[in-house]
């Protein structure tokens, strides 16, 4: 009787469980008790979301606080930089600065696709006569320098903060149509011309389908549906990082830690290694070796025949050198890189103290809305497939407490006060100057410092300028492991300490 009672009693649980599995596997809303994922409960879904994957060639740069601003002697007496404490959140950063092929593959996309729309390519064009010099030789390299496929994994140069912006827009769009195609959703589209090319926002508002492989099962009114921004399956966009984030990933501080426990740092960094020189400093077989591509004094670009110390007059391979503790290359020397932030010589973001921002400092935002018709809806996207974008507006922005107009680039930068950017007459600030930093295979050692910063105008290029790119994190800050992934520190991607 005994045994019955118990065999029921076991029949009877797993009746229970099964009946409460149900199609969407039995789990409800916390607040309602509503089913997700079930049809016959609504079809509200709860994504099996595992957390953000690393893009290609992203290393996650775990966040934190840091002394943001100049580590040397400010020798140029500009005072641009004063040092203030300040917090970057969780983002990825490139392993490597965008090289020529990477750039030539994004050349010959625009060539090939936007066969009506010649000017794109045109527009798009590295102007390799940065190279010229009236009293140097350096003819060859116009013609070489990109092209030829013995650079092809050097830096890419000559691209303004403009194109660097553009190049970022179209690496989001196909890194995520790749996803889609990895993921059984879309096929491959080789032949797609003009306004028929994959647009991330596009096709998230239904005005790109492109050639449909399976549709994800639509849970709500049955069949099939398209990829939704809520799926997390699509990643945030490629950018160019923000000054504060650039410098932060540069520092590499994380290695200075004692233990991991300890919430300080051990020794402060004057450049992305530690000492204050830039030899390689460890007993070995490479010790005294040339930790970065700089100029080291007058006329010496790289050493001397036979024993080369940077081996690279010119910009070096975007892999040469040792990578910092985030596992970064070349965030020192090598090519300056374009950072996002507009420039302003007051390290302060604002004038008034109170105002200044310590979470993600940024200067250069313009708020953007999509267009939209009667409806609501984005109106339809323009020849080149893109959804319409346009400025917010002081009307629109009135109501608003936390910001009263589109563009910011110019907030508070003392222009109603004291100080007057008037740009040709008493200075070359505008709101078109960009900040770059990192030092250059034509630089002094000063400027390899990740706290020296320099500005260009957006529409300029430069022969010892490039970039690369990066993107946010959402989730989790130190990765995916509270999300069912891996962590950063044990995803594979742990960096040793290489510098000593």
């Amino acid at each position: 009787m005994k045994s019955l009672i118990n065999s029921l009693s076991l029949m009877a649980f797993f009746a229970i469980v099964f009946s409460s599995c149900g199609k969407g596997g039995g789990e409800t809303a916390s607040d309602t008790g509503w089913k997700y994922n079930d049809p016959e409960w609504g079809g509200f879904e709860k994504k099996s979301y595992e957390g953000q994957i690393d893009g290609p060639n992203l290393v996650l740069i775990e966040g934190g606080t840091f002394a943001m601003g100049l580590t040397q002697q400010d020798v140029t007496y500009e005072f641009n930089n004063v040092p203030r404490r300040v917090t970057v959140s969780s983002f990825y950063m490139d392993e490597t600065e965008v090289s020529n092929i990477n750039y030539r593959g994004y050349l010959f996309w625009l060539k090939n696709k936007y066969v009506s729309y010649s000017e794109v390519y045109r527009k798009a064009l590295p102007d390799t006569l940065v190279w010229r010099e009236e009293l140097a030789f350096n003819e060859p390299l116009v013609e070489t320098y990109f092209r030829h496929p013995s650079y092809d994994d050097y830096p890419v140069v000559g691209v303004t903060w403009l194109q660097a912006k553009e190049y970022c827009k179209w690496r989001s769009n196909r890194v995520n149509e790749m996803i889609l195609i990895e993921k059984g959703i879309l096929n491959p589209s080789p032949d797609q011309k003009d306004s028929d090319t994959y647009d991330s926002k596009a096709y998230l508002t239904g005005q790109y389908q492109g050639n449909v492989k399976k549709n994800l099962p639509n849970l709500a009114n049955g069949g099939e549906r398209p990829v939704m921004f809520d799926d997390g399956i699509l990643l945030p966009d490629y950018r160019l990082p923000t000054e504060a984030e650039w410098e932060y990933a540069a520092l590499a501080l994380q290695a200075n830690q004692p233990t991991s426990d300890d919430e300080v740092y051990t020794e402060r960094r004057f450049f992305p290694w530690n000492g204050n020189t830039a030899r390689y400093k460890k007993r070995t077989g490479s010790q005294g070796r040339i930790l970065a591509n700089f100029k080291r004094g007058r006329g010496d670009y790289m050493g001397v025949a036979g024993n080369l110390n940077d081996n690279a007059s010119f910009p070096g391979p975007v892999r040469q050198y040792l990578p910092n503790d985030f596992g970064l290359y070349n965030m020192a020397g090598n090519v300056n890189e374009w950072t996002l932030d507009t420039y302003r010589p007051t390290t302060s973001l604002t004038l008034n103290d109170a105002d200044n921002q310590d979470l993600n400092p940024f200067r250069g935002n313009q708020f953007m809305s999509p267009v939209i018709d009667e409806e609501g809806k984005p109106v339809a996207k323009d020849s080149l497939g893109h959804l319409k974008y346009r400025m917010v507006d002081e009307e629109e922005a009135k109501e608003r407490e936390n910001y009263k107009k589109g563009d910011v680039r110019n907030f508070e930068d003392g222009d109603a006060e004291y100080i007057k950017y008037l740009y040709g007459e008493s200075s070359l600030v505008s709101d078109k100057s960009k900040v770059y930093k990192g030092g250059s295979w034509g630089d002094r050692l000063f400027w390899l410092s990740p706290g020296a910063r320099r500005f260009k105008d957006e529409d300029k290029a430069d022969r010892s300028i490039g970039f690369r790119c990066a993107m946010i994190r959402v989730g989790g800050a130190a990765g995916n492991e509270d999300m069912g992934g891996n962590s950063f520190k044990e995803s594979g991607k742990k960096i040793k300490r290489r510098y000593k």
